[in-house]
């Protein structure tokens, strides 16, 4: 079998395999001028292997020509990328994530004002998860009925893929367009309502995970890294059931406990190193890699973007920022941890005090990283030095700053000088398994009425937090368990979704910072914004859509 990550990284600059027919079955998809016609790519199991790497480049690629051309109709291609902008939704539109530049989509975010109207956030997201789903439904049809040793196996990844952008489509949009094989060269998609798409991905899920029907995901460590199997599709099916009374009106908490527990079965292991998950080579670690359920794979050389996790290592830290945390972790005077100082998003002290333990806080301080790292929560890679607790997004001097993926690797090697550093080579994780852990430990708190002593789900949580360097209650609540969300999954694109699990979204009684466009964040939100609006010009373009409520 094909390493996947090889092929994925050529299409940077290959041609792609994908009709143009694609085009008028879902019209916000704009194509490329190099894409060829599939029926005349998928007649081998090469061609079938690069086809399906199409499908796994929707997730990370903004085109086939270079990082400052994107294959949407966007000014700033890195702001078209799909994981760039989804952090963004889930992260910057609540507590967690807060930007002093003045993009018309980080003003729409941090104010929670967006409309009907699309944004950079909303078109890259929406679009993206379009074209993802597109493909693999090219991919399925051009690939049905062929006699292909190891092809099933090729269409239950494809398979996933395409439930996998349907799940975020419904998490974030609600009741997206619904399109399968048929729609290619056939009529425009409708929508089936967020119920009956939950109903549909698990059924699919399911499927591929047993092979009812023939086609079933690999085993665990049996495809190449970064290829989905099967721990992949039940760690989706777990996130989907922890959620699923916002998705569907009804709680599945044992569901979501036992999904958990299956993928933990399977022989993940936590990585002993916190930071390593989101170094430079976390792709080749095996430390980080035995964490990694399923990760969007990124690459400096050949899946070049200003989006991925290129954005995440240059955005925050300022100059000096950066080579005060490179002096803190031991390099040379003068080195920094990152290759670029966008010197824009922040932390904002409400999250860093909700989620964080931090020891000896000192907003005064000229040297370190405003707090002793040395006793606090391993996980907290954050500075404050020189800067004013309150965030105000008029003030770049303001709130804390986040230092969780930087141009370091595993070794110890600074990627910060040169052109050849400008991009990341570090891998997003969609599920690791500090994730199932807190699934698990959440779903069965909330079996037992809020609070739990269960040995097994305090064991996770505590392994966790003695990574952390934490100690762990002898019981643990759903309100402990938000908190070590908080701080372990920070900026990897759960916090919206948590908040709205939680109640806390829209309630008045969680503030943060410009919430609403106030700016102590102190007010409520309508319930419409629980999910974002559809794209207008695929409701003006498609007579079967309906916008969802309240835009």
């Amino acid at each position: 079998m094909c390493n996947m990550k090889k092929f994925i990284y050529s299409l940077a600059i290959a041609a792609a395999f994908m009709t143009s027919s694609c085009i008028n079955d879902l019209d916000t998809l704009p194509l490329n001028e190099t894409d060829k016609t599939a029926e005349g790519s998928y007649q081998s199991l090469s061609g079938l292997e690069q086809g399906l790497a199409y499908v796994y480049g929707s997730f990370c690629l903004v085109s086939q020509n270079s990082p400052g051309a994107s294959d949407l109709a966007m000014d700033d291609a890195g702001q078209s990328e799909f994981i760039r902008q989804l952090v963004m939704l889930n992260e910057m539109s609540v507590d967690a994530l807060k930007c002093i530049w003045g993009d018309p989509y980080i003003i729409d975010l941090q104010n929670n004002s967006w409309s009907s109207t699309p944004n950079s956030s909303t078109i890259a997201v929406y679009t993206r998860g379009m074209m993802a789903i597109t493909r693999a439904n090219e991919f399925l049809k051009q690939s049905k009925d062929k006699d292909i040793q190891g092809l099933s196996q090729l269409r239950a990844e494809a398979r996933f893929l395409r439930a996998l952008a349907y799940y975020f489509m419904m998490d974030l949009f609600g009741n997206p367009p619904f399109a399968l094989e048929e729609n290619i060269n056939g009529e425009l998609p409708g929508q089936i309502g967020r119920v009956n798409l939950f109903n549909w991905i698990e059924g699919e899920l399911k499927s591929i995970i047993n092979g009812t029907d023939g086609e079933e995901l690999a085993n665990k460590g049996a495809v190449d890294y970064p290829r989905a199997d099967k721990g992949a599709a039940m760690a989706l099916l777990a996130r989907m059931y922890l959620n699923a009374e916002v998705y569907t009106g009804k709680a599945r908490w044992q569901e979501a406990r036992d999904a958990a527990k299956s993928v933990i079965d399977l022989g993940y292991s936590l990585c002993p190193n916190y930071e390593d998950l989101f170094l430079q080579d976390n792709g080749e670690n095996m430390n980080a890699r035995n964490e990694i359920i399923y990760a969007v794979a990124y690459d400096r050389d050949n899946t070049q973007s200003w989006g991925g996790t290129t954005h995440f290592v240059s955005a925050s830290l300022s100059e000096t920022a950066n080579q005060d945390v490179a002096k803190v972790l031991g390099y040379p005077e003068g080195s920094k941890v990152s290759r670029d100082n966008w010197n824009g998003y922040h932390v904002p002290s409400e999250y860093v005090t909700r989620n964080f333990e931090l020891a000896d806080v000192n907003w005064s301080a000229k040297e370190g990283l405003g707090f002793d790292r040395s006793k606090s929560d391993k996980r907290a890679l954050l500075y404050n030095i020189g800067g004013a607790e309150a965030y105000d997004k008029a003030d770049v001097n303001t709130g804390w700053r986040c230092w969780k993926w930087t141009s370091r690797d595993s070794k110890g090697n600074l990627f910060s000088s040169g052109d050849y550093s400008l991009f990341s080579s570090a891998d997003f994780a969609i599920f690791r398994l500090a994730e199932m852990y807190l699934i698990y430990a959440e779903a069965q708190a909330r079996m037992d009425g809020g609070t739990t002593t269960n040995a097994t789900a305090v064991g996770y949580v505590k392994a966790l937090r003695d990574r952390a360097g934490l100690d762990t209650p002898s019981y643990i609540d759903t309100e402990f368990i938000l908190k070590e969300r908080g701080a372990e999954l920070m900026w990897e694109g759960h916090r919206r979704t948590d908040l709205i699990r939680y109640g806390l979204f829209t309630s008045s009684k969680f503030p943060w910072p410009y919430k609403g466009g106030v700016p102590d964040g102190k007010t409520s939100l309508p319930s419409f914004r629980i999910v974002y609006p559809l794209l207008q010009s695929d409701l003006n373009e498609n007579p079967n859509l309906v916008q969802n409520e309240g835009y």
